[in-house]
């Protein structure tokens, strides 16, 4: 059991927000957009084009439309990780990923601009990686993001473990002391002081990271 928590923590921390289903049942996730029905990169390439002009048509016709700009942050983000926009080898997006991301994050806020109190939270855990150490550091984007997505999913160890860490590293120290005991508190007895423990040194890493400006990779 402390093995499998551990695991999941680390999912958490690199691609598990994206490819083990805390993007819940949104559809055209980071497995989909690499799989793309087994089409080729210059393929994939022309179908996120021709994608990409629709929704610009549609924020051009109608700036007010929240689920077109939802759709439009998924699609950048999906193209953030699919080619030589992430090195897979590093796991870092390139310096042509993280100008997805950004575009991805713009988009984001557009849509949080326009959908009142109901921001789509599929989108918002795929953008709380976007905004997470592989991708842009922007910490307390990523806190906004997670915390949409927990809003409408129950409350699990390693939801508020990963809040609890990205928390820490936006420098939100309240949030995150009480995140985190949320998170051992719905952890069993017997893994607590391990869980804890694992959460801990997650926040010591992040925060212990030097910030740079994302963009130079590559």
């Amino acid at each position: 059991m402390v093995q499998v928590i551990y695991v999941t923590l680390a999912l958490l921390m690199g691609g598990g927000l994206v490819l083990f289903g805390i993007g819940g049942n949104t559809s055209g996730g980071l497995v989909d957009a690499i799989n793309g029905g087994g089409s080729g990169s210059t393929s994939a390439d022309k179908v996120y084009k021709q994608r990409l002009k629709v929704y610009e048509q549609r924020a051009k016709a109608n700036p007010n439309d929240a689920a077109n700009w939802s759709n439009l942050t998924r699609l950048h983000f999906q193209q953030a990780n699919t080619g030589d926009n992430f090195n897979a080898t590093q796991g870092a997006y390139t310096a042509k990923g993280l100008t997805q991301l950004r575009d991805a994050s713009a988009a984001w806020k557009r849509h949080l601009a326009v959908a009142g109190d109901k921001p789509d939270p599929n989108v918002a855990s795929l953008m709380a990686q976007a905004y997470g150490q592989a991708g842009l550091k922007q910490y307390p984007d990523a806190v906004k993001a997670l915390e949409v997505f927990i809003d409408t999913r129950k409350a699990t160890p390693q939801l508020y473990g990963q809040l609890a860490i990205l928390a820490a590293a936006a420098k939100q120290d309240r949030k995150s002391t009480l995140a985190e005991a949320k998170a051992v508190a719905l952890t069993p007895k017997k893994q607590r002081k391990d869980f804890k423990a694992q959460i801990d040194l997650a926040k010591q890493q992040l925060t212990a990271t030097p910030t740079t400006t994302p963009g130079t990779s590559g």
